[in-house]
């Protein structure tokens, strides 16, 4: 019988954040990921999202025949825009982002592919051919959970730069975001997101 783990079980200090900015540190990880451009939830957002997932549960079939089962976790974000201007201030359908679903360390390159090819053969998904198996490294980050709906999140992100600035930190990579919450059940005031922002110490 296949040995399964449940990442968001085993890894609280990824999956878990209290509702004050804290210091947090993380290694390599492996992920799937698609680039795109455009709102959230908009139509190449949700085209992404239903690539990503048919192929990460491709994944975890290959996995489970070798004996080594996963369950598939929470969708993630890294979002930017390519402005001088803050976020907020640029339209959100000039918003870039990454989907990210992350995968188990003992996921390869090699495993990835196999069940690219594997789904491709059952799902005509045009996409499947643009999402990336990559690892990541954001090392130390400051994080907080946000409860509450996505409108109001620039106040949890102030929150987080004025802890920045007080341990002289600077951005050390792309503001990234974990969706703990399914919009499509929870009401706005009660969804949960992780906000989290790679930092370095000022020279």
């Amino acid at each position: 019988m296949a040995t399964k783990i449940d990442l968001a079980k085993e890894d609280k200090i990824y999956y878990t954040a209290k509702t004050k900015p804290q210091i947090v540190e993380f290694p390599k990880i492996p992920y799937l990921a698609i680039e795109g451009k455009g709102e959230p939830a908009g139509k190449a957002f949700t085209e992404a999202v239903q690539a990503l997932y048919p192929f990460a549960y491709g994944i975890k079939g290959i996995c489970k025949k070798s004996g080594k089962d996963f369950t598939v976790v929470k969708l993630e974000g890294l979002w930017w825009v390519k402005s001088n201007k803050p976020a907020l201030e640029v339209p959100r359908q000039e918003w870039y982002w990454k989907l990210l679903i992350r995968l188990p360390d003992f996921v390869t390159s090699e495993i990835a592919e196999k069940a690219r090819l594997e789904v491709i053969k059952k799902k005509k998904v045009d996409l499947l051919k643009d999402i990336k198996f990559e690892k990541m490294t954001e090392g130390k980050c400051i994080q907080v959970l946000y409860v509450g709906p996505y409108t109001t999140e620039p106040e949890t992100i102030a929150e987080m730069r004025k802890m920045m600035e007080l341990n002289n930190f600077i951005e050390n990579g792309l503001h990234h975001e974990i969706y703990l919450s399914d919009p499509r059940k929870t009401p706005p005031q009660k969804m949960k997101t992780i906000l989290r922002q790679p930092v370095k110490s000022k020279k």
